[in-house]
């Protein structure tokens, strides 16, 4: 069915540190996910969470590199995941949700050394093109082929397939041709209520992949695109006015579940900070912090590259990282509040505390101030992470890293963004949080009809779904990665 009008695509989340989604159906005013994390059900490793934000750190770095031009932009591999249905009749796909990268693919048939089986638990399939009634691919002389990498080249003549190359960090890669075809997305129609929609998307058909993602070790389908450029899915929903391009999330701290909506939430109410231009990623200008109100000290060559490149949000990284001179500040200041209790180092490189009573009660709350006046106040349960009945450690670590201009990164990561919505607002170049408690419902606004509906996080479910209404529109903002081990 062909929908005019734009709206909100909301998710359920079960969230910790991989997720896997069940979407209802995706939509044109608003969508329905379900999330689940892969570490829920067993023990935290801090090995396997290192692991988790290495990797995507070492992918976020990369850049695309594509045959007839390119983006020039770092990509990122995500360790969220998702199921999705594309073609007709619709077949499924687990991909990978990625904020730091901007292409949507999944593997294909006769795929060289893709995957056959995955240590995620999850079934893999193959994309067949013959095999969808709607699927279209996409030539050299195509729009989209044309628009996106703006280049000539002898490589890719007209009658030609349109070509993507994208080539890892951490030395994975994909190729393989563009293809257009039907994705079905589940529209929030009422209070708790959606209606099925669907919606054209070109993505990538894999041909060939290399490294770990020809692995069996959390291997999946595809990846999904959450980045900012035309080719992303979100823009390209958004240009087609399905959606509008500006998603949120509420992350629960306490027992990992939440919201993700795609589209205007109106309520709870959120105050913004400008994204800094011309940046591929979601870079916020960091002004100054703060430690029960004893200020950090920032030196001028770092002030001046937080006022240039700022903080990367990135809620599908575990951690935050930091420059060693920040990072040893609030290492300094954290610790001063527990002069008689001395941490262990875990794993050689987390400070981990043997603590029975509150923590909030034992430690300092730190403040972040932003552009805009706009403030992220994180209190010890959320820069802490339990792992065991007495025993926390301290989920800051120092980047370690420099971008292409030699300043040093500082990254926001999924415990500092917990308990509070998130929004990201590509279309007024905006992002803001509020606190809020992420089992109670938000509001969401129909773009077309201006309606405003309820969605409540307990109440979006796979048992609200049939078989053929799961569906995803991968769009969490969860993951833009970008830090090396």
């Amino acid at each position: 069915m062909d929908v005019n009008r734009r709206g909100v695509v909301v998710f359920r989340i079960g969230f910790v540190f991989v997720v896997v989604f069940e979407l209802c159906m995706l939509a044109s005013s608003n969508v329905v996910f379900q999330v689940k994390h892969k570490y829920s059900d067993t023990k935290r490793s801090l090995n396997a969470l290192k692991h988790h934000d290495a990797n995507r750190h070492r992918r976020f770095l990369s850049s695309a590199e594509l045959p007839l031009g390119g983006d020039g932009s770092p990509t990122s591999a995500a360790l969220y995941y998702t199921k999705i249905q594309i073609g007709s009749p619709p077949k499924e796909f687990y991909v990978q949700v990625d904020t730091g990268s901007d292409l949507l693919w999944v593997n294909c048939i006769d795929c060289d050394k893709c995957p056959t089986k995955s240590d995620l638990g999850v079934p893999l399939s193959l994309f067949d093109p013959k095999d969808s009634s709607s699927a279209k691919k996409v030539s050299c002389d195509d729009e989209f082929c044309k628009s996106t990498f703006n280049a000539p080249s002898d490589e890719c003549k007209a009658g030609m397939l349109c070509a993507y190359s994208v080539a890892y960090g951490d030395g994975s890669s994909t190729s393989g041709f563009f293809v257009n075809d039907n994705i079905i997305l589940a529209q929030v129609s009422g209070n708790r209520q959606t209606t099925s929609m669907s919606g054209n998307v070109t993505f990538g058909c894999g041909a060939k992949q290399a490294g770990e993602l020809g692995s069996s070790e959390q291997a999946l389908d595809g990846i999904i695109g959450l980045g900012q450029s035309q080719t992303s899915m979100l823009s390209q929903l958004a240009s087609a006015k399905k959606v509008k391009k500006m998603f949120s999330h509420c992350l629960d701290g306490n027992k990992g579940g939440g919201i993700f909506a795609i589209g205007e939430v109106v309520q709870p109410e959120v105050k913004t900070t400008p994204l800094l231009g011309d940046l591929t990623h979601y870079n916020i200008e960091l002004k100054s912090i703060d430690v029960n109100g004893d200020a950090v000290k920032i030196s001028s060559s770092i002030f001046n590259f937080l006022k240039k490149q700022g903080a990367i949000v990135d809620s599908g990284t575990t951690l935050a990282y930091f420059p060693d001179q920040i990072y040893n500040q609030l290492m300094e200041k954290i610790m001063a509040a527990q002069p008689n209790n001395k941490p262990r180092t875990v794993e050689k490189i987390f400070k981990c505390y043997k603590y029975s009573g509150n923590i909030d009660d034992g430690f300092p709350d730190i403040t972040f101030h932003f552009a805009n006046s706009l403030s992220l106040k994180v209190s010890p349960h959320q820069y802490f992470f339990q792992i065991d009945d007495d025993e926390w450690c301290i989920g800051f670590q120092n980047s370690n890293l420099q971008d292409k201009s030699g300043g040093d990164l500082t990254l926001l990561g999924d415990l500092v963004l917990s308990d509070r919505l998130v929004t990201y607002d590509m279309e007024n170049q905006a992002i803001g949080w509020a606190d809020y408690d992420c089992t109670s419902s938000i509001k969401v606004k129909d773009e077309g009809s201006g309606n405003v509906y309820e969605v409540v996080a307990k109440d979006i479910s796979s048992s609200h779904c049939t078989y053929n209404s799961r569906m995803i529109l991968g769009l969490l903002l969860f993951l833009a990665a970008i830090l090396i081990m």
